[in-house]
């Protein structure tokens, strides 16, 4: 493939996961005014302002480590495991802003962070395998999904 091609790539991973991104906003977007501030939340709440550039940042550097796992042999295995995993994970990542906020449940969204977490956790391991820094551009993000999974158990406990 061509330097230029693997660019382009790139920029469709980027699209991609940041269009995720873009697809759990507009889930959220009428609860956030509405119904998520009626909510009891802890003291540690991020301020909603905080939200949208850290994932827009996890975005990008999920869309790059993909891709540099991509760009080993996407004949083999263990590339095509790690990429399943990442599509499969950030199919739950945009699914839990429509659990947790279209749904207005807490409790779903609980499910699906869980099961993200996990998806997170095994395409970390998988991306290492590949690619060290793949693997280590997943770090702030599997360190902000931990953060958001206790984040959601709170407030399910908390209402």
């Amino acid at each position: 493939m061509t330097r230029a091609n693997q660019w382009l790539v790139l920029f469709g991973f980027v699209v991609l996961c940041l269009a995720a991104g873009g697809v759990g906003g507009w889930a959220v977007s009428q609860a956030i005014v509405d119904w998520y501030p009626t909510l009891n939340k802890p003291s540690w709440n991020p301020p909603p302002w905080v939200f949208g550039p850290v994932w827009t940042v996890l975005y990008v550097l999920m869309a790059i480590a993909a891709w540099l796992v991509w760009k080993n042999d996407t004949r083999s295995s263990g590339v095509r495991v790690a990429l399943m995993l990442f599509f499969a994970q950030l199919v739950f990542n945009c699914l839990w802003s429509f659990a947790f906020f279209k749904l207005r449940s807490p409790a779903i969204g609980l499910v699906d962070i869980l099961i993200l977490l996990a998806l997170l956790l095994l395409t970390t391991r998988a991306f290492f395998k590949q690619s060290k820094a793949a693997g280590v551009l997943l770090l702030p993000y599997v360190a902000w999904a931990s953060f958001a999974t206790v984040l959601n158990f709170t407030i399910w406990r908390l209402n």
